[in-house]
């Protein structure tokens, strides 16, 4: 049966396959020939799934068509095979009916399943609004170093892969030529966080300030009851950790990184932190990067890794197991801590089922990245183990972030990292409903039972 979960999860790699049909092509390729099928497939899996993992150089290997071919891919799979697909049916003209509306609702992560239409309008709205505006300050950037239709070209390739967290570069050094350059880091960064901040995070806040700015000016009573207009507890927690993830990682960056005269003696404090900045924006998910990955020490990939496994937020274009499953497992340890039954964030209940759903996701994402890192390990026995782990995290978070090793490693890791990307771009949850059926509801009763924890 073609549940919902199965629909989506067939839609991504349908697009996966058309993608790699496309890259196979002689058109793809800058020197003419058949693209070998294990890089088009890696790279077709790496776009859509807004990875950024690459093992050839995607600014000399393809041609103007193959890297047009990676874009496409990069803005369905950041928008999600059901928005794209939806936005065709409304291209169509044609009506939602009740399977599609579910298939939205189940792939946004929402509950109701009401105004699906105009949600996907509103979503599509505002990814083209961030990608013109990034794509336009960006072009202001690169026409100062190449020619206005090259730099057009570099500003708008960036700025969706920026958007959508996706982490492909024109670039062969990725970022590194912009290291210093505060207006292109700035701009790239804003992208990348509104990015993974999640749509729902970005219209509520458009809410709030619009009421503000329609009482501005007007009698104090209806600024107070403008004032009164709460944030939900979605938008708190994902605004506050990541906050607090981004202030953390730079400052654990750069204690770790850029204090080395070794690697970062000929740059000055300031752009030490805007380097050490950048790292722990990228790691949210996005995959750029303006130094050297591969020579950072073991303390710096390892807050690299637990910044990469958390990711961004839920309804967003990033990956990991996101700051809201982060906030819960929080809200779990100090409430078991204070002898509590129940999850309080900001004064509100978790729900026992979100919580079940917080514990299944972190599980199922350290049980795949336990699997695939000692897959690869074994097939791969000659890489350092760091390394391997920050390959695996960086693909399942869909991050695309290297030491440098992926190229290097052997078909059958290259295959692992590709079904590792899928598995953290479709989510744990959402695979598993799609291969073992959608839960079936039980009305029995089993006696309770206490066990030793801890």
């Amino acid at each position: 049966m073609l549940t919902v979960p199965r629909t989506i999860c067939l839609g991504f790699l349908a697009v996966i396959t058309v993608g790699t049909l496309l890259l196979c092509l002689p058109w793809s390729t800058s020197n003419g020939q058949w693209n070998p099928f294990i890089v088009a497939l890696f790279t077709a899996t790496s776009a859509v799934c807004v990875t950024g993992h690459i093992i050839v150089d995607t600014a000399t290997h393809f041609s103007p068509f193959g890297q047009l071919v990676i874009l496409l891919l990069i803005q369905v799979g950041g928008l999600g095979y059901m928005t794209a697909t939806t936005f065709l049916i409304i291209l169509l003209g044609r009506k939602f009916n009740l399977r599609q509306k579910i298939a939205v609702q189940q792939a946004l992560d929402r509950r109701g399943m009401q105004g699906a239409r105009q949600l996907v309008r509103s979503i599509l709205g505002l990814t083209f609004l961030f990608e013109l505006t990034g794509a336009f300050l960006l072009w202001l950037i690169f026409r100062q170093d190449y020619s206005d239709p090259r730099a057009l070209w570099l500003a708008v390739f960036h700025s969706i892969s920026a958007w959508n967290n996706a982490g492909f570069s024109l670039f062969s050094d990725n970022l590194m030529g912009y290291q210093t350059s505060v207006p292109l880091n700035l701009v790239i960064s804003l992208l990348i966080i509104l990015g993974g901040i999640g749509y729902e995070v970005i219209f509520e806040f458009y809410l709030w300030l619009r009421e503000h700015l329609r009482h501005w000016g007007k009698p104090a009573y209806l600024i107070r009851k403008a004032s009164q207009m709460t944030f939900s507890l979605n938008f708190k927690i994902v605004t506050s950790t990541t906050a607090i993830l981004l202030i953390l990682g730079t400052v654990m960056l750069f204690l770790t990184e850029m204090r080395s005269p070794e690697r970062f003696g000929l740059f000055s404090f300031e752009q030490k932190l805007l380097l050490a900045w950048f790292q722990s924006v990228t790691a949210r998910t996005a995959g750029f990067n303006t130094v050297n990955i591969g020579e950072f020490n073991n303390g710096g990939l390892f807050i690299m890794i637990a910044l990469m496994f958390i990711g961004g937020s839920p309804g967003g274009t990033a990956g990991g197991i996101k700051t809201t499953t982060l906030r819960i497992l929080a809200g779990i340890t100090k409430s078991a801590l204070q002898g509590k039954e129940v999850v309080l964030l900001y004064r509100r209940q978790v729900p026992p089922s979100l919580i079940m759903k917080a514990v299944a996701v972190a599980f199922g994402s350290m049980f795949t990245v336990l699997v695939s890192t000692t897959l690869i390990a074994i097939a791969d026995p000659e890489e350092n183990f760091i390394n391997i782990l920050f390959e695996t995290v960086s693909a399942f978070a869909t991050v695309g972030l290297s030491t440098g090793i992926t190229s290097g490693l052997s078909v059958f890791s290259k295959l692992v990292l590709i079904v590792t990307m899928y598995a953290g771009r479709v989510g744990i949850l959402l695979l598993m409903a799609a291969i073992i059926g959608d839960p079936q509801p039980s009305n029995v009763q089993y006696p309770e039972e206490n066990l030793l924890v801890g």
